[in-house]
């Protein structure tokens, strides 16, 4: 079931923002907390024939109430006598106010800052507060802060308990939810409206993860990270799953330490990772590295478990490489050439080793001096001052890291450094193409797209994962 929040601040409008919310939700929070003045909740009520669950939050519970505490408490005493389905109490004021109705009771507990040490005791006070639901609310920016979470909603329990993540695990939270049968989960009814940062809309919610597919018997695919490669991969991939009727859907995750990643991912039946190749955490502790690109550099972009424990490997690198000779016309086209990759994180590193097994010319420099030459030492490469790599004589430059940003600031990059004839390689903005390609294309140099890489690259990692080819209309979707 999907709760959908509506934050309206008008009175006017706020019957229209629930009857957008009762196409989509199951139930809908009426949060009146951003009212600039007071509602009449009964006559709100009315508008809708879907259940609405009535709250008023406290700036310290994230919300915007402006008034006086016995203010707040009047509002929810009167909006209880107006008979809405449920009402959020928090745990502080849950004992003042009594019950009324048919209204169910919803106490919450909310901590902005980090996750609470005891949950079974806060829950306990819940209980003795007649409550009917148990509502935790905290910080979600990674599994190791959503992991707590999780458990307090599916742990066996005499009453049945909710949970709202804030941040950027909130939406993995969520998923996890549908899953384990949590009683509903909230969304936003579009961008702009959510009641918490990061909270999901329910169009992402159904167009991306398609929330009502997902059960007991989903079984999930991990994708390491938040940015744009991990919301296209998940829109492609989750597509797929969907037209091949398969009960496969993908998560996001944010790991948090490493120490316990393996023990969640195997509490979540979790066998696969998909990472994003420019991700900058350490996953590389947890695995087995395949290939000695991969050992050396540590650069992963798919992780699998086996009999042995979870292995690590990356096909990135390649996809790129296939990409650039069909452009340059030869499998061999960097061999004797001068190639200048631009960035410091495991790609780069990456690059740098593969360039040298084919017998390039290998430089490499980053915004930061320090951060590459220690990088040039490792990978046995000549070292470039970010200040000398306009002067450096170089056939092709690989762009592998969010830093590389065009402009002419200190620790940005000119394009005037692109020439005709020149090869670039554009992974900067990956999965997108960045500001570089108008100049790359506009100066004569042949310019690899990292659109084009990230195609061929998905489609090899989902036969590896699937054994199946990924089927085109996935792409249009």
């Amino acid at each position: 079931m999907i709760c959908i929040s509506v934050t309206p601040s008008s009175r006017t409008l706020a019957p229209a923002d629930l009857l957008n919310a009762s196409r989509k939700a199951d139930l809908i929070e009426l949060c009146l907390d951003n009212f600039l003045r007071t509602p009449d909740v009964g006559d709100l009520l009315k508008v809708v024939d879907k259940p609405v669950l009535v709250s008023c939050r406290r700036k310290k519970d994230g919300g915007h109430f402006e008034g006086t505490e016995e203010e707040r408490m009047t509002l929810l005493r009167n909006t209880i006598v107006a008979g809405p389905a449920f009402v959020e109490l928090d745990l502080e004021i849950a004992a003042s106010v009594p019950r009324f109705g048919n209204t169910k009771r919803v106490i919450s507990f909310t901590s902005l800052n980090r996750p609470p040490g005891n949950v079974d005791e806060i829950f306990e006070k819940a209980y003795q507060a007649k409550a009917d639901i148990v509502k935790f609310t905290w910080p979600t920016d990674d599994l190791d802060q959503a992991w707590p979470l999780l458990a307090a909603v599916t742990k066996s329990r005499e009453l049945p308990v909710v949970g709202q993540g804030i941040g950027q695990s909130g939406l993995t939270f969520s998923l996890l939810g549908c899953k384990y049968n949590s009683p509903w989960i909230y969304a936003a009814l579009e961008k702009g409206m959510e009641a918490y940062d990061h909270q999901p809309s329910v169009w992402t919610l159904e167009e991306e993860y398609h929330w009502k597919d997902i059960g007991r018997k989903t079984r999930f695919i991990g994708v390491v990270g938040m940015g744009a490669t991990e919301n296209t991969t998940v829109r492609i991939l989750n597509a797929a799953f969907a037209k091949m009727r398969k009960p496969i859907r993908c998560l996001p995750l944010q790991p948090g330490k490493t120490d316990r990643l393996q023990k969640m991912l195997s509490t979540m039946k979790i066998n696969a990772l998909l990472i994003d190749p420019l991700y900058d955490g350490r996953l590389v502790d947890m695995c087995k590295m395949e290939g000695s690109i991969s050992e050396e550099s540590g650069l992963i972009d798919l992780a699998m478990e086996t009999s042995n424990g979870w292995k690590g490997k990356s096909s990135i690198v390649e996809m790129v490489l296939d990409a650039t000779a069909k452009v340059r016309a030869s499998e061999h086209w960097m061999q004797g050439r001068a190639v200048t990759v631009l960035g410091s994180n495991s790609l780069a590193y990456a690059f740098a080793l593969k360039m040298h097994e084919y017998n390039a010319a290998v430089s490499v420099a980053a915004p930061s001096d320090n951060t590459s030459m220690s990088m040039a030492k490792k990978t046995g490469s000549r070292h470039l001052t970010w200040s000398s790599i306009y002067t450096a004589a170089t056939d092709t430059i690989v762009l592998t890291s969010h830093e590389i940003v065009k402009g002419t600031d200190r620790r940005q990059l000119n394009p005037s450094m692109i020439r005709e004839g020149m090869t670039v390689i554009d992974l900067s903005a990956y999965p997108n193409e960045s500001e570089f390609a108008v100049e790359a294309r506009a100066r004569g140099a042949n310019y690899i797209s990292a659109a084009d890489v990230f195609r061929q690259h998905l489609r090899h990692q989902f036969k590896q994962l699937t054994n199946l080819e990924l089927p085109n209309e996935a792409f249009e979707l």
